[in-house]
């Protein structure tokens, strides 16, 4: 029952700007954020459209991700109740997780890369008979 307390608790002591964690997580969502972007322009310049299928939805899940992330940690540092609980961390990084390994998945499975052609001679073809 501790865990749970630990977990649901509305007002978790208030913590400061200077703190290692709230700097740490600040500086993890602003990775995110900028990452977001680096994505964007990254996927500009991607030649393979499975790739670039694929990779589609990245930019956009960094950005909510980071900034959701930024949301709580300003939330906890500032001490807004409920918004600061750890619950909500909890989830944001379940849900992260479950988004990365789901698009682990999807790309081992659906990606693919198109192979150039060859054209073949045929060793026979010099013996074969010839159209008129």
């Amino acid at each position: 029952m501790n865990f749970l307390s630990y977990i649901f608790w509305p007002r978790p002591p208030a913590t400061g700007y200077d703190n290692p964690k709230i700097q740490v997580a600040l500086a993890v969502c602003a990775l995110l954020i900028v990452a977001s972007f680096a994505l964007r322009y990254w996927r500009k310049s991607v030649q393979n459209a499975q790739t670039k299928k694929l990779s589609r939805s990245w930019p956009s899940a960094a950005l909510s991700f980071g900034l959701v992330g930024l949301v709580l940690v300003v939330a906890r540092a500032e001490d807004i109740s409920y918004i600061s609980m750890r619950f909500w961390w909890v989830l944001w990084a379940i849900f992260a997780v479950l988004y990365v390994v789901l698009q682990v998945r999807l790309f081992r499975a659906r990606h693919y890369q198109t192979l150039p052609s060859k054209k073949v001679e045929d060793p026979r073809k010099k013996y074969l008979p010839k159209r008129r």
